[in-house]
C-alpha cells in the first residue's frame, strides 16, 4: 500500500483533520513531511486530545529503531487501546517489551515509544497489513469521534 493511497483513505473519513507540517509553516522542521490525524469536524485541533494516528517519514532523535531515514520508508502509528494492543501484539502494553526487529516492514508491532498508551506501528504497510491498517484506522477514528462527542461544549 502506498503512503498516498493510505493518505487518501484517511482523508476520506468524516470529520478528519490532518496536520501535515511543511516548510514555512508554524511547526518545527523535524515534523516536516509527517502527518497527524484528529477527529475534528470543526477544523480545529482539539485542545486536550492527541492524534489518533500519525505517519512519520524519518527518524526522530529519541525514535530511530525503525530506520526511517532510509529511502522510501515510513511508519504508520495508530492508537488502538489496550485490548486491541494485546490482541495484535500478544503483549501487555505496560509489560516489558519483547525484543523485535523494528526495521521489518508490513508487520504490526508495539510503537517504540508509546506502547504503554496502546499504540501500534507498521513500517510500510503492504499486502499482509494494508487491510488491517485501514480497519484499525477506522476504529481509531471512530473512538476519537466518540471521545469528542462526550466532551462538554467549549472543551475541544
Amino acid at each position: 500500500m502506498s503512503m498516498d493511497r493510505l493518505l487518501d483513505t484517511i482523508r476520506a473519513f468524516d470529520g478528519v483533520l490532518e496536520l501535515a507540517p511543511a516548510a514555512g509553516g508554524p511547526f518545527p522542521e523535524i515534523a516536516w513531511g509527517d502527518h497527524f490525524f484528529y477527529y475534528a469536524p470543526d477544523g480545529q485541533v482539539p485542545q486536550r486530545e492527541q492524534p489518533y494516528a500519525t505517519i512519520v517519514t524519518k527518524n526522530y532523535p529519541d525514535d530511530d529503531e525503525c530506520d526511517l531515514d532510509a529511502p522510501d520508508r515510513w511508519r504508520l502509528n495508530i492508537h488502538v487501546g489496550t485490548a486491541a494492543f494485546v490482541e495484535l501484539t500478544g503483549e501487555n502494553p505496560r509489560a516489558e517489551a519483547t525484543p523485535r526487529d523494528r526495521t521489518a516492514t508490513d508487520v504490526v508491532f508495539p510503537h517504540p515509544l508509546y506502547r504503554t498508551q496502546g499504540w501500534v506501528s507498521i513500517v510500510n504497510p503492504g499486502e499482509r497489513t494494508g487491510e488491517l491498517a485501514v480497519r484499525l484506522l477506522r476504529q481509531a477514528h471512530e473512538a476519537a469521534r466518540r471521545r469528542a462527542e462526550r466532551r462538554p461544549a467549549g472543551n475541544g
